[in-house]
């Protein structure tokens, strides 16, 4: 596409943005409670050139990226981003809405993005929603080099950045069957991490977690996977239970083959003993070289062959999760009609693999056939006395693969025994979630009545045929899964509690760790001085960041955890949890490294600490410094309750917080006091309830623990306990976690 010349107004040569700095924050954060690629953009002369100053521009983005005109942005309204270009807006704001179009048209939920600009002119944070910072960092090279080309009417081709993004995201992204089971347990507000850079996940946190690979779950038992593997195992010990199976042999050879057969009686089917996705299985077989020849093909995948019963019917697949069927899908066979004029190999490409559901990607539900290269569909052929090369006469049908495609979505039909033999199946083999393969004429009926039977019992099984099926309605079986792993009304969560702020934090979330640690809980403790798990440091130095935090919620030992942070954590790395039981916020004074992020003024630290408050859940409460007015303002962005304290029980917001039958802490006459509205509900004398070290904390630490504790429904004499106990000194840290 060629472009006209440059406006004569504008700046001669090309017109860029430069970037800054790119910072991932992978926990919740001051823009959102998701992971965020967060870019400074200094717009340089084009500070000076919105996109209404710009002859032409609006138009030549609108060729080469159409889709982004229909963006709802400031105006609330679908093609309000049209809008606004025509208006007049800055380049920054244009780069996240390219950023995020981007990502939509690479397949992947984008949606969220904002640009504000900074205390430095021409400087701007930009920040877009992306969950892994390596697809975040290309969609951004790819927004700017296309916003670069508008600026300066350069042609742009679009598609070759979108092959990048979509490749990044194929390598980065879970794949679909996981991120449908963490996207069912999101629903549930059930946290998760994912722990490598495949399909395991954890679900849940600390001492409550599950883990997943796929539709594999820790509850999944390594024996019964390995007889689940060993095909005829598991017939054995199907038939021992009474559940119908066709009978076989394992074989070791072409003649074995062809004397197993004969013994049990033509047609037979030749499959290897551990495989999957239907490799290396041949059906309907009845002759010596038919036979012979799928051996061939079979032990390619195994050296264990198996020969068995040619069952008639149709394939199924049946879902079993925690001993419930959840889903069922049926297959149907391969076959292509012959023009006269194309070879085998064109004909499959042309009525087979041209369906959209077709693909070798795990979005398809189908897979795309390859009669060169497949040996199942070579052998086929073969027995239809034809090669991939060949041109069959004009309307001559000609099978391409018997089974596989398991894409019919049928679970309303499946009979009441059907799924009983089914679930008891799962059971027998000992899988938790199991694919069950059976070969029936109806679905619908008893099997016995038809002399259909169960083939196969699948650990791990593919989850994708029921998730997008190519006929029928999707089923939720990432809900069945989760539900398995987390009955109704278990989410997964221990006790957090984090501590925000600049004074103060450390010593305060060593005592409310201490607290939590004498209720009987063990308890992990992300603060400066360490990491700690119960009475163990796991990490000397500063461990009040992200990647230390993870690993005390991925830990098993850890029941309750305790996080501290500072506004410079949370403005480079976000939040290590999703959510908190009770976020205390100290004060909102100034840091050390702030004025380097541009967060000089006391809004950007209540824009930032916020992010504590925010995190609360319904039930949790947000325990706030009410002396300082910034930290004051956020009590009304808690989803939960709030508790203020303050020294002085006469402090103005207290009486209000009061008068609103709120709770509050404070010291008076020599006690600590826990007050409810008009009601003090819990004393503590700072003479005979605390240890003389103890004593000598300020208020502006005893009391926002003290708080905290009460929030999380601890009792009095384990308060006074730790009063006690408290220990303050360096000798005596690894005690105090």
């Amino acid at each position: 596409m060629t472009l006209p010349a440059a406006d004569s107004h504008m700046p001669e040569g090309p017109l860029e943005i430069d970037i800054l700095r790119v910072t991932y924050l992978r926990g919740p954060n001051m823009w959102t409670y998701r992971s965020v690629l967060e870019a400074w953009l200094n717009l340089g002369e084009l500070e000076n050139w919105p996109s209404n100053k710009q002859p032409g521009f609006v138009d030549r983005l609108l060729t080469v990226l159409p889709q982004v005109a229909a963006h709802h942005c400031s105006p609330g309204v679908a093609y309000g981003f049209e809008q606004r270009l025509r208006e007049g807006t800055w380049m920054g704001h244009i780069l996240e809405h390219i950023i995020i179009e981007l990502l939509e048209l690479s397949g992947m939920e984008a949606g969220f993005g904002q640009t504000r600009e900074t205390t430095k002119s021409g400087t701007y944070r930009m920040v877009f929603r992306v969950p892994d910072e390596t697809v975040g960092r290309i969609a951004l090279d790819a927004g700017l080099a296309l916003l670069h080309a508008v600026i300066n009417r350069q042609s742009f081709d679009i598609e070759p950045e979108l092959a990048k993004i979509r490749k990044a995201i194929d390598e980065h992204y879970l794949g679909p069957s996981t991120a449908h089971i963490v996207a069912s347990a999101n629903q549930r507000k059930i946290p998760h991490i994912r722990l490598n850079k495949g399909s395991l996940v954890q679900l849940g946190y600390g001492a409550l977690q599950k883990r997943i690979w796929t539709a594999e779950t820790d509850l999944t038992s390594a024996i019964a996977e390995g007889i689940a593997a060993n095909k005829h195992m598991t017939k054995s010990l199907l038939k021992s239970c009474g559940i119908p199976i066709p009978e076989g042999d394992v074989v070791h050879s072409p003649e074995e083959a062809w004397e197993a057969a004969q013994d049990i009686g033509v047609p037979v089917v030749v499959k290897p003993r551990d495989g999957n996705r239907g490799r290396g299985v041949m059906l309907n077989l009845s002759t010596e070289e038919e036979i012979k020849a799928a051996y061939a093909v079979a032990v390619v995948e195994d050296i264990d062959v198996i020969v068995e019963r040619y069952i008639m019917g149709h394939e199924h697949r049946v879902l079993v999760v925690g001993g419930q069927v959840v889903a069922v899908a049926r297959g149907e066979s391969a076959w292509v009609t012959a023009d006269g004029r194309s070879t085998i190999d064109q004909l499959v490409d042309a009525q087979i693999n041209s369906d959209p559901r077709r693909g070798n990607a795990d979005i398809h539900p189908l897979e795309t056939l390859h009669p060169k290269t497949n040996s199942v569909i070579q052998a086929n052929l073969q027995r239809q006395g034809l090669i991939p090369g060949d041109v069959p006469e004009a309307g001559r049908r000609v099978l391409i693969a018997a089974n596989g495609n398991h894409a019919i979505e049928c679970t309303d039909r499946i009979h009441p025994d059907i799924a009983h033999l089914c679930t008891l199946a799962a059971r027998v083999v000992g899988l938790d979630i199991a694919g069950i393969d059976l070969v029936c004429a109806d679905i619908s009926q008893p099997l016995d009545s038809q002399g259909g039977a169960v083939v196969e019992v699948n650990a791990g099984p593919s989850l994708l045929m029921h998730l997008r099926p190519a006929e029928g309605v999707p089923q939720p079986v990432g809900n069945a899964i989760v539900g398995h792993l987390f009955p109704e009304g278990q989410r997964g969560r221990i006790p957090i509690v984090g501590i925000s702020g600049s004074d103060a934090t450390t010593p305060v979330a060593r005592m409310v760790a201490w607290l939590m640690q004498l209720s009987g809980a063990q308890v992990g403790l992300a603060c400066r001085d360490g990491l700690f798990v119960g009475s163990r440091r796991l990490e000397n130095g500063d461990a009040a960041h992200w990647e230390s935090g993870q690993r005390l919620l991925i830990n098993r030992n850890v029941e309750a955890a305790v996080f501290e942070h500072d506004p410079i954590a949370l403005l480079t790395e976000g939040l290590a949890y999703d959510r908190c039981w009770v976020g205390v916020v100290t004060d909102s004074q100034p840091v050390l490294g702030l004025d380097e992020q541009l967060m000089t003024e006391p809004e950007h630290r209540y824009k930032i600490l916020r992010t504590q408050v925010d995190v609360v859940v319904e039930t949790g409460v947000a325990v706030l410094n009410a002396t300082d007015d910034t930290v004051l303002s956020m009590s009304e962005l808690c989803d939960g309750d709030v508790i203020l304290y303050a020294a002085d029980g006469q402090h103005p917001a207290l009486l209000a917080h009061r008068e609103a039958g709120k709770g509050v802490v404070f010291i008076r006459e020599g006690q600590i006091e826990c007050a409810t509205g008009g009601t003090v509900t819990h004393t503590f004398d700072l003479n005979a309830d605390v240890s003389p070290a103890t004593r000598t904390l300020p208020a502006e630490v005893l009391l926002p623990a003290i708080a905290a504790a009460w929030a999380l429904g601890l009792d009095d004499a384990t308060i006074r306990t730790g009063l006690e106990t408290f220990a303050t000194d360096e000798t005596q840290k690894l005690v105090i976690a």
